[in-house]
């Protein structure tokens, strides 16, 4: 007989992007392991991208209750001058010139009066619903998901109300995300942060983290149980595949440039290598998603203009024909102060490619050890030229021969199928602790 699992989550079709595609595979699979996926989320939320074609891979069998929220974002729109249809970028990222001014008071108030986040207001109505649902309808386990970590707030007013175990599964960290320093906290704001994240670690019977430095840091601050369980990819999604065959020496990005992903050297180096006429004439960039203007402004400094395609959004279901026709994927590192912990959840799709992968960012960090240990790529520090250029020269070669292609190994650790099962286990071994 199967069991019942409620996920709280805000990122859920028809939300696009990385956020939504973790828990979307994990409710895919968990019917398969003996669990049935109840899953809680939002009406009418402020999703960054949409993506319709997700919908289909949600499993008929999983309940899904969608509940209105009240997002404060058409005022902070308003205030920034922005258009009412356009969509919030996620880590500071921005697309055209705005007053600076403005930009720097409208992250302060985002940062310092909506704590956790912009979702806060949906706590309380949502512990209020979901309290009344589960006396009704009762599960046998909570999980919530975060960012946004109002999600994890929900969970923890359940938790005292009604004593359900609860596993909070980080996709990204709080106090240690890459921006959180670029909220301008105030010193009441940064207490307030890190005691609310501090009480749900410690209230959780359980913490999920998707890299090994997260796991040990939330093991640190006190969980009491704490488990690495990465992203990954989905066997079905590269299926039956055709592998493309680059005709230009393309280096492919997919996702978000922000600031803190801008390569300067890499920039650099292509420009210095362009002057080959030979290299030149097959060179193509193309970046798939959102980029900040600064990156824009850096490529034109080195004279990369007509070398790049600026691409928007692509359905998931459309991404790898993307990445199979790259001759090389690009993986960009935030360069923060914990850039050794960032694993990217582009990181999965790219390894399955066969197309090597060149990360800019520590090359101990948990990004570099996952290329090395699938032997799918290489990661340069992000002030190495030198490297990077025998790099880029050695794939270059590569290319023109027609042998620029990966021997992948361990790949079976990231199968989103295999993940889940691994969630599964770690459900069981909580609630055997629990009886």
């Amino acid at each position: 007989m199967s069991r019942r699992v409620l996920i709280i989550t805000y990122y859920w079709p028809p939300a696009g992007g990385a956020g939504v595609q973790r828990w979307l595979k994990f409710v895919k699979y968990l019917p398969q392991y003996g669990w049935e996926p109840v899953v809680y989320t939002v009406l009418d939320g402020e999703f960054p991208v949409l993506d319709h074609s997700l919908e289909k891979e949600v499993p008929k069998s999983a309940e899904v209750i969608r509940k209105k929220i009240v997002e404060p974002y058409s005022l902070y729109k308003k205030f920034i001058g922005q258009k009412p249809e356009e969509k919030i970028n996620a880590g500071f990222l921005t697309q055209s010139e705005k007053p600076a001014g403005k930009e720097k008071l409208a992250r302060w108030i985002r940062g310092n009066l909506f704590i956790p986040d912009a979702r806060k207001f949906w706590i309380r109505p949502s512990v209020r619903f979901l309290t009344k649902y589960l006396q009704k309808h009762p599960v046998d386990i909570i999980v919530s998901t975060g960012p946004p970590h109002s999600m994890h707030l929900i969970a923890m007013g359940i938790k005292k109300k009604l004593n359900i175990p609860w596993i909070a599964d980080f996709r990204d960290p709080w106090t240690n995300i890459d921006f959180y320093n670029e909220l301008l906290l105030s010193k009441r704001a940064d207490r307030k942060h890190h005691l609310l994240e501090k009480e749900v670690v410690h209230t959780a019977d359980a913490v999920v983290s998707v890299t090994r430095i997260m796991q040990r840091e939330f093991a640190e601050t006190g969980a009491k149980k704490s488990y690495y369980i990465p992203n990954g990819y989905d066997p079905e999604d590269i299926a039956g595949k055709p592998s493309g065959i680059p005709d230009k020496f393309r280096l492919v990005h997919i996702g978000s440039v922000n600031p803190a992903r801008n390569p300067e050297t890499l920039w650099k180096v292509l420009n210095e290598m362009a002057a080959d006429s030979s290299f030149a004439s097959n060179l193509e960039i193309l970046l798939v998603g959102k980029t900040d203007v600064s990156v824009k402004k850096s490529l034109q400094k080195y004279n990369l203009g007509k070398f790049v395609i600026f691409k928007g959004y692509i359905p998931h279901k459309d991404i790898f024909n993307t990445e199979r026709n790259a001759a090389v994927l690009l993986l960009l590192i935030n360069r923060t102060p914990h850039a050794k912990g960032i694993v990217t959840g582009k990181i999965f799709e790219y390894l399955t490619t066969g197309r090597p992968v060149l990360a800019i960012g520590p090359p101990d960090g948990e990004a570099a050890m996952i290329l090395k240990e699938t032997n799918t790529g290489i990661t340069v520090d992000y002030d190495d030229d030198e490297t990077l250029k025998k790099t880029i020269s050695d794939f270059y070669q590569s290319f023109k021969k027609g042998k620029l292609q990966t021997t992948s190994k361990r790949l079976e650790n990231y199968s989103r199928k295999n993940l889940t099962g691994k969630l599964a286990e770690t459900i069981s071994e909580l609630l055997k602790h629990e009886d």
